[in-house]
């Protein structure tokens, strides 16, 4: 049984920052075979895609939205099956539901989703 659990959500004031994790598990195949990625969804908005990683077995090429770039890190530990956002200067902006995203071949595997709230 896949799972994606995302966990390190919180609240936060601007300019502070936080590290989501993604805990990855159940794949026959070991996680650098995947791409993974990182979306979220703000409160009436659609989901978002924030940034994402090719397989490793690709070259971990990465990608990231214009309203995140230099501020948000993504990166992997292929061995421990984890996922990570690091996410600095926070703005309001970034509050959202984020969510852990693998993908190979065209299927996508999600996790619930994690909340981040920026306020002062």
């Amino acid at each position: 049984q896949v799972q994606l659990v995302e966990s390190g959500g919180g609240t936060v004031q601007p300019g502070e920052s936080l590290r989501l994790s993604c805990s990855v598990s159940g794949f026959t195949l070991d996680l650098k075979y995947y791409s993974i990625g990182w979306f979220r969804q703000a409160p009436g908005k659609g989901r978002e895609g924030v940034s994402c990683m090719s397989s490793s077995v690709t070259g971990d090429r990465t990608y990231y939205g214009d309203s995140v770039k230099g501020r948000f890190t993504i990166s992997r530990d292929n061995a421990k099956g984890m996922v990570y956002l690091q996410m600095n200067s926070l703005e309001p902006e970034d509050t959202a539901v984020y969510y852990c995203n693998a993908v190979r071949f065209g299927i996508n595997y999600w996790g619930k989703g994690t909340l981040v709230t920026v306020s002062s």
